[in-house]
């Protein structure tokens, strides 16, 4: 193992495997609930079932595609900062510098606070890094939760970071 393995810098960690199931069944749900709609609008007004469709088709293409990107955007510990990313929906950089750590414990409340971004998804995320200060931003971020692959792995590197700076 080189030095930056060891020290956390240059890793990678997916989260496809974990927030993509869910998004999955969201696709599904979406397509099932355009066909009703469709059906049911067409029943009424033919003109808005097809309006309707045509709104509602973009939007699940790009959440396909957003999903399919998730493999090809991973978490990154790299160049001195901490890349948060859920795809192309968000990302977030934080420098090393910045995190306070690793929280071990945290509630639902926790997680809804203005302060807490939750990259997560609809899924329950079984990271949420403490930064020392707010980030910059209308929000002021304070902690940052994800859904990640391997949590023990990425939390192995971040106590490695932290305990260097």
């Amino acid at each position: 193992m080189d030095d930056a393995a060891r020290s956390g810098i240059g890793q990678r960690f997916s989260y496809h495997r974990a927030v993509a199931p869910m998004l999955w069944v969201l696709v599904l749900l979406g397509c099932g609930e355009l066909v009703v709609v469709h059906l049911l609008l067409a029943l009424w007004h033919p003109m808005v079932a097809l309006v309707v469709s045509l709104l509602t088709l973009p939007a699940l293409v790009w959440l396909v595609l957003g999903i399919r990107v998730m493999k090809r955007r991973p978490v990154l510990i790299d160049g001195g900062r901490l890349v948060m990313r859920v795809g192309t929906i968000r990302s977030v950089e934080v420098p090393l510098d910045q995190i306070a750590g690793l929280r071990e414990a945290w509630t639902a409340a926790d997680l809804k606070r203005r302060q807490v971004l939750n990259l997560a998804l609809v899924a329950y995320p079984n990271v949420v890094v403490d930064l020392a200060g707010p980030l910059s931003g209308k929000r002021g971020i304070v902690a940052i939760a994800h859904r990640l692959d391997e949590p023990v792995a990425f939390a192995a590197a971040i106590k490695r970071v932290v305990a260097s700076a």
